[in-house]
């Protein structure tokens, strides 16, 4: 497989997700706008691999390092990482934009990010297993991420988006939201992340796997729709000024 080749691979689930997503949007977004998104995705993800080498390096360094190396502590951490870095891509790109305009494109744009994300992680992961595995594996691999982890990111970016949409309607709760967010975007990553490494029952763990990105596909459907519907009967369209006041949370 050539490089071009790999590259391509890597980014085909996240388009074809993001295609499907954009779908969804009954006002849709600005090419533009979703274009660097995605991209922004993508250029800030060494920053979570930073916080997650980072936490290890201060780990080592305390009495709780055994922990760490049963990988649940690290597992949590950097679940969080990644989430935090797909909010803050949002954050720096999005929420200040004249085009965003409505609750739900928090969910929308938030799905981009976590797209970007896991497309770079993709690549990455392709080429090493191009070098240590072989084309076949190296297919398969892409198969399981394709509805696998690309997935994922998707979902707990969107559960994320829930909670940001939810903060136009609740401005005196803007933090307390992100918080929430955050915290239950990283438990269902951590989760995910958790299942598949179960070293004593693989098939198990897969199974928990795929039961639980059904779960995440169900809820983020329900929010989704639930904040279209806030939106619609509530505050169909906000100010950029208000946008600015949820972009500082």
């Amino acid at each position: 497989m050539t490089a071009g080749l790999l590259v391509a691979l890597g980014l085909l689930p996240s388009l074809i997700w993001m295609f499907f997503f954009y779908r969804q949007d009954c006002h849709p977004e600005p090419k533009y706008l979703i274009t660097k998104t995605f991209l922004m995705g993508i250029i800030i993800s060494p920053l979570a691999v930073l916080l997650q080498l980072g936490f290890k390096q201060i780990d080592s360094w305390t009495p709780f390092n055994t922990l760490i190396a049963q990988g649940s502590l690290f597992f949590l951490w950097a679940a969080f990482a990644e989430e935090f870095i797909k909010y803050y891509a949002v954050r720096t790109i999005a929420l200040t934009d004249s085009a965003f305009d409505e609750p739900v494109d928090a969910v929308i744009y938030m799905i981009v990010a976590g797209l970007g994300f896991a497309a770079i992680e993709n690549i990455l992961y392709l080429f090493t297993s191009i070098v240590s595995n072989g084309t076949q594996t190296t297919l398969l691999l892409w198969g399981m991420r394709s509805v696998g982890a690309t997935l994922l990111h998707a979902l707990s970016s969107g559960i994320i988006g829930y909670f940001l949409a939810l903060s136009w309607f609740f401005q005196n709760h803007r933090k307390k939201l992100l918080f929430v967010g955050l915290a239950v975007g990283t438990l269902f990553h951590f989760s995910f992340n958790a299942f598949l490494a179960n070293a004593d029952n693989q098939f198990r763990g897969l199974m928990l796997s795929v039961g639980l990105l059904c779960v995440m596909a169900f809820l983020v459907f329900l929010l989704f729709v639930k904040i279209k519907e806030r939106s619609s009967s509530a505050i169909p369209r906000l100010s950029v000024a208000t946008e600015k006041e949820i972009s500082s949370a």
